[in-house]
């Protein structure tokens, strides 16, 4: 029996693989691994698919120096600016994703946290939404304490979203307005406050593939169950902008390997999946078991209508993911 076949045994008995023995898929043949990790989502996870949707709540002007983001004010990259929108356009684009049959409505703000004010307008915003629609409400508000949380919480959201973006050491090379413990007391707040949360990275960020693997045994260690994968699109004006494109196949790899480390979770292609040749389709049968559709906060992305085709092509089923 070969390394990957052992591995993905141990992993569908129920073991949690160290450190060590994840760093021997680095090198297993791409399809075997991409396989493998294809039966383990199949059987923890089934045929379900959690599918999403974003809308980009407030725009531009964020204090945070997070070296691939076009929102940043530390960079000119000509980005849309506009302060938090209102209730009936965030309701307007919740009945419309729902309709569509989007499970999930995530809004995403910029700027290293809302302020009391905006939170109480956003609040008031999911609860015309719970009041119109079935469609579950996420939230990524930045930096909140429990308090905050708790308040989304009582308006109808159900998860909070805050990607850790990489591994705690290569972190200060992405970001040094924050730190990786904000980001882990954001996530905890948000438990604490009865959220369910949601978190993943960026891959392409000049991280090697330790980078990560650290990254995704940290998100089994906090529990996260729905792990965001993006890719980077470089974005001009922004530090990253010359970054060298990960190939398709190095997006299958991370993918497979995610599966290995979180088994049972919801691993979601986000932000970059229109720049893959089959707009995800190989990762989608390498372990990945949901997606972000339609536009991403400030690059185009793909439509609902072609990933509800491409889910029934594939066999899947969309169906929330619930922890």
């Amino acid at each position: 029996m070969n390394v990957t076949s052992e591995l993905k045994n141990r992993v569908l008995s129920g073991e949690l693989l160290n450190r060590e023995s994840i760093l021997t898929l680095c090198q297993a043949p791409l399809d075997e691994l991409c396989s493998a990790a294809d039966e383990i989502r199949a059987h923890f996870c089934g045929n379900g698919f959690d599918l999403c949707t974003i809308v980009n709540g407030k725009s531009g002007r964020c204090s945070e120096d997070c070296k691939y983001c076009a929102q940043s004010a530390h960079y000119q990259t000509h980005v849309e600016e506009y302060s938090l929108l209102g209730t009936d356009e965030i309701v307007r684009q919740a009945k419309h994703h729902a309709e569509q049959g989007v499970l999930r409505y995530s809004i995403v703000t910029s700027g290293r946290k809302l302020g009391d004010a905006d939170i109480s307008q956003v609040c008031e915003s999911i609860r015309a939404i719970k009041a119109s629609t079935d469609i579950e409400v996420c939230v990524s508000f930045g930096l909140l304490d429990e308090a905050a949380f708790r308040k989304v919480k009582a308006a109808g959201a159900s998860r909070v979203h805050c990607n850790l973006e990489s591994s705690r050491s290569y972190f200060p090379t992405v970001c040094t307005t924050h730190t990786y413990d904000e980001k882990n007391e954001t996530l905890q707040a948000a438990r604490c406050a009865g959220l369910s949360i949601c978190s993943g990275g960026i891959m392409g960020l000049g991280e090697s593939m330790e980078d990560r693997i650290d990254m995704a045994l940290t998100l089994r260690e906090l529990g996260v169950k729905s792990i965001p994968i993006n890719f980077l699109n470089p974005i001009p004006g922004t530090p990253f902008a010359d970054n060298a494109p990960l190939s398709d196949e190095e997006k299958r790899r991370i993918v497979a390997i995610y599966r290995f480390i979180l088994p049972n979770t919801s691993i979601r292609l986000a932000g970059g999946r229109g720049l893959i040749v089959d707009k995800g389709e190989g990762c989608f049968r390498s372990g990945a078991n949901a997606a972000i559709s339609g536009d991403m906060l400030t690059t185009a992305g793909i439509t609902v209508e072609t990933d509800l085709q491409l889910l029934d092509r594939l066999g899947y089923q969309a169906r929330l993911w619930n922890e």
